[in-house]
This record gives structure tokens, C-alpha cells and sequence, in this order.
């Protein structure tokens, strides 16, 4: 400590300018990068790290020439749609979306071919298929049409022909995959160790390329979809119509995070300036702390502007966090101050401030180290947006405390404030009533922990992870209204593909067919005989199975494959199915013009590969992503007889399922090494194993209690939720180290503990309370957020700050007047 006050006798207190202006020029160069900062809600943004199902994902893609990239206008007309003027103004609105720049095609019942001439059949199917743009067809012949087509009810029309869909494709260039892959492909060299130092140097410059290309794209599609609103908005008066789709979906979470950084930023900020200016009514004690804060968030923001690390949704509210940490930080050592001017009125200034910061450094520091612990806890989560969130804050930290402990002495130096009123005064602070009660009732203090211990228990055990999307916005978004719609009346909302690949060829499988008494051109010849190709009746037949059972989930909406194709052909067939000469020729019969609308979707003769499309009803309230997964390969294993490895489950269905199961795992591991971290660090501040205990108390009912609470309510762990146990527990404990830190010292002087209890709740026990007021009142304008988690962050997040506040002026002071851990002076 001496070396320590040498530093500040020596550079800080006596050349406060000097620091000043290094730390400015600081600021400059971290404020060139400004523009680079960025935000992600991309699908990498949402996964679990290494989580193999996103490469599947786009793999699936690839192969079957199929996408997300596209927008769903949902179309409810106020009069009937299929009425010429109905069709017309469909048409209208359709060819206003197909207009703009970036929009690569449309679907919708305008286009897609109608099976309604009494003229079809196989042989003339290229040149009967009629649509209602190219051909006179009378409205209600092409509502029927459609109707009765199996393939586009509860797609592109609802059941009861009153609400329709178009789809605008959105196609992304193909630079951006050749980047991708590119990337990639560099990216597992580097990690295998097979790099050499030229293809480090192009991973580098093709990472940067694809970060910049990302962006730009970002910025199109961005623009494409605010053009597609403004069109939308032309015909309201006339429909009732919502936008939904992925990119709609990412373009609103990156503007939900914009709002919640700019709002909740400069709201925290506002709110802050109000706090301090209430509590301590002098304008130095508000000038310098926002300074302190405004400095933190300015170096993190231009950091990340030139690590190039983005924000996604978890980590957006990292600046309100930030600001919350380094006031906390700040008010302790202006409390501490200002008992400093109480018992020496006279002293210098700079003799106060040095006396503050000596006093303070070392709880200062380890109440920043176990909340940086904390908050380093997230990276073992296993889900990559915790992980960043999570090196993000710890970086952060050190940042605000490195200023609170370097530039808010060289700013007080030069803004000594003078002594106030109710400093010098000798009125016993509010926080003594604390005391009082604990002295009082104190088996009372003991009785309640110990139910709202038995509590938290039993709501950790009611504690889930199942949850809906759609359960993220708040009903009045576009994202929640249009996927209620989507739900209800076309089929659901979240994709999900099986894959099944074809059975290995067998030893003979280049036999004559025709050498065996069966023809598998005519009939089923069960395993008799092998051929390579879907198109045949026995392979066909197990497909059409798989097509049944999914239909029949309740979880399940539209259902397309390679079997809606056979329906839609066999009513061209006049009602009859195809036989197996009949399925043979399949791919020939299809026209050119149909084949990537009938069979490339799901069927990959090249890849050896089946598809079935999927879409889950997200609006299902018994919805369970795990249980249902797990039963989709449980019968397609068991009853239908596929081998596991030759079923695959991909989408966003499963991608977002898997980072939901890590929840738990990840929960336990964060708080397992929270409080073992925190533990370690109470052992070796306190050097004693008895107080390392006492300490834990409050911070185990704390971090209980909020998790207990969510389980009470119902409320499932999500991808924000799951950090606020590790959080609370890491901001927690920062009271009981300042708490313990000053009872140790106030029992020096007299070895009297209810003595001791009392002057600590009138000296810390006021910076606790105001730090603790300021973090509640602080997250709470959190539930300003249109992003659900968001608004749990910050409510569960308060209610855990005051529990761990109730704890440490009640629970902790009982504790330690209960096991008596000092030894008396």
C-alpha cells in the first residue's frame, strides 16, 4: 500500500492536467473506430459455439435449393379476395414488391399453377396448367383450384380462402457464400494448426472482407424492407396485413438493440444524473461520476469498433450495465469521502482524496475482481453470445475501475468540493433502522432466510427452459403480430427440415433387375432388388409414412415433401395414384418450369438425399422442442426403420432448441464457478473460513431467490435470464466484501459487535443502499424494451439487488454477531 501512495503522491494528485490530457489523447484514438461499431442478430449470433447444426443448416440449403432469405406478407382483405377487384388489388400490391431493386421474385396465388382443367392429365400437364395472372380463370374456379390443391392450403392461402400470402425472395449473392466458405475453410486450418503464416494473414483480410460485405448487405436489406412497409402502408385501408420472414425478423432484433443501447443508454444515463443529484445535492458529485461513466463507455465502445467485435441481442445491454458498475464503483468512494470531511473538517482536500482512495482501493478491488469473475463465469456457458457477453463485461470492468481509481482523483483534484450541510451534521443516517431491526429480531432475521431458502429450492425445481420465440416481443411488435397470423392461418411460423438419406447400395446392387420373376418398374418388389434412385414404389411408399406421422403431430403445421408432389400428380391422374412404371417417369414428366417448385425442394438424387419441410406452431402453448425432436427420431428409428445416422434434423427449429437445453447445463457450471471463485476470494480478503461462509449466505439467497422466483412464476430460462443469477451474485457481493472490509475495521476499536453493527450501517450501509437504489432504479428502465428478455433481464435483475441489499443489512450482520469470526482487540 505504501507503493501505491507513493504513485498517487508522486503522478496522480500533484499532475492531475498531465493525466487528463493522456487520457484524452486515449480517448481520440479509440474514437476513430466509432463508425466500425456494429450489430449482429445474425443466425451465428444465436448458436451454441462449435454447434454443428448451423453448417447443416446451410448445407441442407444448398442441396435442396432452398432458403430463408425471403419475406411473408400476410394478406387479409377487408372485402373478399376472390372477386376481380379483390385478385386486382392482390396483383397490385404484388407487382409494387416485385418493382423494387433488390427483390428477386414473388410467389403467391397470382402465380403458382392451378389444377383445374377438366383437360389435365400427365401427358398433357405442360401445356394445361393454367395461373391466374396468365390465364382467364373465374375467381371462384381458382379459389377451388387452390383449395383443393394439397400443396398450398395453410401456405400461400388459409383453409377458409380469406387470407393469402406472398412471398418475396430476397436472394443473397453468391459473393457472400464464397466468402463464407472461404472464411471458413481458413478458419479449421488455422485450428487444426495446418496454417501457414501467408493463410493467417488472408483468414485475417478475408474475415475483415466478409465483415464489411455482411454489412453492407445489412444495410440493402435494411433499406429493401422499409421500402416494402412503405408499400405495405398504401394498402391498409382496404387489408388488414403484417411482414413477417427471417430477414424482417433480424432487421427488427438490430433495431430493438439500437433502441435499447441509444434508450437505455441515455436514460440509465439521465436517470443516474437525477439519482446522484437527489442524494447528494452537490454538482461536482454528479459531474464527475458521469464523467467517470460516460469515459468507460466511450473506451468500450471505440474498442469494439477496432477489435470489430460485434453487439448482438444479449450483449446490448452492456452499456447500460457498464454505467450501473462504474457509479457503484464511484459512489462508494464519494460516501467514503464525505465521512472523511465529517471527522476532519479541517483537513486538506487532497489529503481527504488520498485518505479516500487508500481506503477504498483494496475493497474496490476485489468487489471489481468477483464481479469480474462473475461475469467471466458466462464464457463456460457454451452459447457464443453469452461467451462474447461475457468477455465484454469483464473487459469492461477493468476499464471502470482502472478509471474510477486513475482519472476520478485527477478530475477531484481539481474540483475539490467543499464540506455540506448535512456532512458536518451528526443525524443518524435512515440505514441504522437496519441495525435496529437485526438487533432486535434477530431470530426473526434468521427463521425468514431460512424459508425464503426452502422457497428458492422449491421454485428451482419448477424451473424450465421450454419456451416460445414468439413469447420474445411484446404483442404490439410486427414480429409478434405477424407470427400469430402465420401461425393460425399459414401453417406456422419456425422451419424445421428432416433430411433422410438413402440406404447404402448392397453388394449386388449391380445385378439384372430383370434376371428376378419381379419387375421394380411395375410392381413392389420389397428388398428383393436394389435401385438407385427415390423414384421407385417401395422407397416412395416408406416416404409417404414419414409425410403421415409428421402431419399427425400436434406441434406440427404444414407439412411439405416429395409425397405432396405425389398427391398433387395423382389428381392430375384423375384421382388415381401413380404406380410404380408411373413414379419411375416422374422426373421426366414434370415440367422444367415446376421442378424446382415439385421436386428439387425435396428430393436430391445427387446427395442420396429426402427433405421434409416442416413448420412448427410456435403459438402452442405445451410447445416442447426436445420432447418432440426426440420422438421424430425415436419412431423414424424405431417404427419406420431408418437408421439413426441416416436421419438428420436441421433449421432454426434445432439450432435454437440446442442453444435452449445448454441453459441449464451452463447455469449450473456459471454459478458452480461463481460461487467457487467468490469462495477463494473471500478466503484470501478475509483469511478466515468462517467468515468466507458468513459471506456467502446472502449471495447464495440472492442468486437463489431470482431463480426461484422465475420457477414459481413459470417463466423459462432464456438467453438473457440465464446470466442474471452469475450477475447478481457477482454485483451481490459486492456489498458483503465492503460490509465485512469496514466491520473489521470498525471492530478494531472496540471489540463491541452490536456497537460495530450499528456504526457500519450508518457509514457503508449508506453507500450499499445508494448503489444498491441506483442499480434497481437503473434496470428498471429496462422494461421500456420491446424484446421480452430484455425486460426479465432488468426486473429480475432488481428484485435480485434488493434481496442481496436485504441480505447484507439483515442476514449478514446476524451472522456475524451469531459466529463471532473476529478476535477481539
Amino acid at each position: 500500500m505504501n507503493r501505491l501512495g507513493a504513485f498517487y503522491d508522486r503522478f496522480i494528485l500533484p499532475h492531475p492536467w498531465i493525466v487528463l490530457a493522456l487520457f484524452a489523447l486515449l480517448l481520440a484514438v479509440t474514437a476513430l473506430r466509432f463508425d466500425q461499431f456494429r450489430l449482429d442478430a445474425s443466425a451465428e449470433s444465436l448458436v451454441l459455439e462449435n454447434d454443428r447444426s448451423l453448417e447443416q443448416y446451410r448445407q441442407v440449403n444448398q442441396t435442396f435449393t432452398t432458403s430463408d432469405d425471403f419475406l411473408v406478407v400476410t394478406y387479409t382483405p377487408n372485402e373478399p379476395l376472390f372477386t376481380t377487384e379483390g385478385l386486382a388489388r392482390l396483383r397490385a400490391l404484388r407487382d409494387d414488391l416485385q418493382a423494387l431493386e433488390a427483390v428477386g421474385s414473388t410467389n403467391s396465388i397470382l402465380n403458382v399453377p392451378l389444377l383445374h382443367s377438366p383437360d389435365l392429365t400427365l401427358d398433357t400437364v405442360d401445356s394445361e396448367i393454367k395461373t391466374l395472372d396468365e390465364h382467364d380463370v373465374a375467381p371462384a374456379t381458382g379459389r377451388q383450384a387452390l383449395l383443393d390443391n394439397p400443396m398450398y392450403p395453410n401456405l400461400l392461402i388459409s383453409e377458409d380462402g380469406k387470407t393469402t400470402a406472398i412471398q418475396v425472395n430476397l436472394p443473397t449473392p453468391d459473393r457472400y457464400f464464397d466468402l463464407l466458405n472461404q472464411r471458413n475453410e481458413l478458419r479449421e486450418k488455422v485450428n487444426r494448426g495446418e496454417a501457414s503464416e501467408a493463410e493467417r494473414t488472408q483468414l485475417e483480410e478475408t474475415s475483415d472482407e466478409f465483415i464489411r460485405y455482411t454489412e453492407q448487405l445489412g444495410e440493402e436489406r435494411d433499406a429493401t424492407i422499409n421500402q416494402v412497409r412503405a408499400i405495405l402502408e398504401q394498402y391498409r385501408d382496404h387489408a388488414s396485413i403484417h411482414l413477417g420472414g427471417v430477414p424482417m425478423i433480424v432487421a427488427d432484433m438490430i433495431r430493438f438493440i439500437e433502441n435499447d443501447l441509444s434508450t437505455f443508454g441515455f436514460g440509465v444515463l439521465a436517470f443516474l444524473l437525477l439519482t446522484l443529484a437527489i442524494i447528494f445535492r452537490q454538482w461536482r458529485w454528479v459531474v464527475v461520476p458521469l464523467l467517470c461513466c460516460g469515459f468507460t463507455v466511450w473506451l468500450m465502445v471505440g474498442f469494439l469498433g477496432w477489435a470489430q467485435w460485434p453487439v448482438t441481442v444479449i450483449s446490448s445491454n452492456f452499456i447500460s450495465l457498464l454505467l450501473i458498475m462504474t457509479l457503484s464503483l464511484t459512489i462508494h468512494l464519494i460516501v467514503r469521502y464525505r465521512e472523511f470531511q465529517h471527522d476532519e473538517p479541517e483537513a486538506a482536500p487532497n489529503n481527504i482524496l488520498r485518505n479516500t482512495l487508500m481506503t477504498m482501493i483494496r475493497p474496490c478491488f476485489y468487489m471489481a475482481i468477483t464481479t469480474i469473475v462473475a461475469f467471466g463465469s458466462l464464457t463456460f456457458s457454451g452459447i457464443r453470445p453469452v461467451i462474447d457477453f461475457g468477455w465484454m463485461m469483464t473487459l469492461g470492468l477493468t476499464v471502470a475501475f482502472l478509471i474510477t481509481f486513475l482519472i476520478f482523483p485527477a478530475l477531484l483534484s481539481l474540483l475539490p468540493p467543499p464540506i455540506d450541510q448535512r456532512v458536518s451534521s451528526d443525524k443518524v443516517p435512515f440505514t441504522d433502522a437496519f441495525a435496529r431491526f437485526t438487533e432486535r429480531f434477530s431470530g426473526t432475521v434468521l427463521v425468514s432466510s431460512g424459508v425464503i431458502a426452502v422457497l428458492c429450492v422449491i421454485g428451482l425445481n419448477r424451473l424450465t427452459v421450454e419456451n416460445s420465440f414468439i413469447d420474445y416481443f411484446k404483442s404490439s411488435t410486427e414480429i409478434h403480430q405477424g407470427m400469430v397470423t402465420i401461425d393460425d392461418r399459414l401453417g406456422g411460423t419456425t422451419p424445421l427440415d428432416v433430411v433422410i438419406t438413402d440406404q447404402p447400395a448392397p453388394d449386388n446392387a449391380n445385378a439384372d433387375p430383370f434376371a428376378s420373376d419381379c419387375d421394380p418398374f411395375v410392381e413392389d418388389c420389397g428388398d428383393e432388388e436394389y435401385r438407385d434412385t427415390w423414384y421407385t414404389y417401395q422407397k416412395m411408399r416408406q416416404l409417404g409414412e414419414v409425410h403421415d406421422y409428421l402431419h399427425s403431430l400436434p406441434e406440427t403445421g404444414k407439412v411439405l415433401s416429395i409425397q405432396t408432389t405425389l398427391e398433387l400428380l395423382a389428381q392430375v391422374n384423375g384421382g388415381e395414384p401413380l404406380d410404380a412404371l408411373e413414379l419411375a417417369f416422374v422426373p421426366a414428366a414434370v415440367p422444367d418450369d415446376l421442378q424446382d417448385i415439385l421436386l428439387t425442394p425435396y428430393i436430391s438424387e445427387e446427395q442420396d438425399k429426402a427433405r421434409f419441410s416442416i413448420r412448427i406452431l410456435e403459438t402452442m402453448p405445451d410447445l416442447r422442442r426436445q420432447e418432440l425432436l426426440d420422438d421424430i427420431r425415436h419412431h423414424l428409428s424405431t417404427e419406420l426403420g431408418y437408421d439413426r445416422d441416416r436421419i438428420l434434423l436441421s433449421g432454426m427449429t434445432v439450432m435454437y432448441n440446442n442453444m435452449l437445453q445448454s441453459l441449464f447445463d451452463s447455469q449450473i457450471k456459471t454459478i458452480g464457478v461463481v460461487f467457487g471463485a467468490i469462495l477463494v476470494m473471500f478466503l484470501i480478503l478475509f483469511r478466515s473460513v468462517k467468515l468466507a461462509l458468513v459471506g456467502m449466505a446472502p449471495n447464495l439467497i440472492a442468486a437463489g431467490s431470482v431463480l426461484g422466483l422465475m420457477g414459481w412464476l413459470g417463466i423459462p430460462l432464456d438467453m438473457m435470464t440465464i446470466t442474471v443469477a452469475a450477475i447478481t451474485v457477482g454485483i451481490a457481493v459486492d456489498d458483503t466484501i465492503h460490509y465485512i472490509h469496514r466491520f473489521k475495521t470498525e471492530f478494531a476499536k472496540d471489540g463491541d459487535y452490536l456497537a460495530t453493527m450499528h456504526r457500519c450501517h450508518r457509514s457503508i450501509g449508506q453507500a450499499m443502499f445508494y448503489t444498491s437504489l441506483t442499480i434497481i432504479a437503473g434496470f428498471s428502465i429496462l422494461v421500456l424494451s420491446n424484446f421480452i428478455p430484455t425486460i426479465y433481464f432488468g426486473l429480475f435483475t432488481g428484485f435480485a439487488m434488493f434481496m442481496a441489499l436485504l441480505g447484507a443489512l439483515t442476514l449478514l450482520p446476524r451472522l456475524i454477531i451469531l459466529v463471532r469470526p473476529f478476535n477481539s482487540p
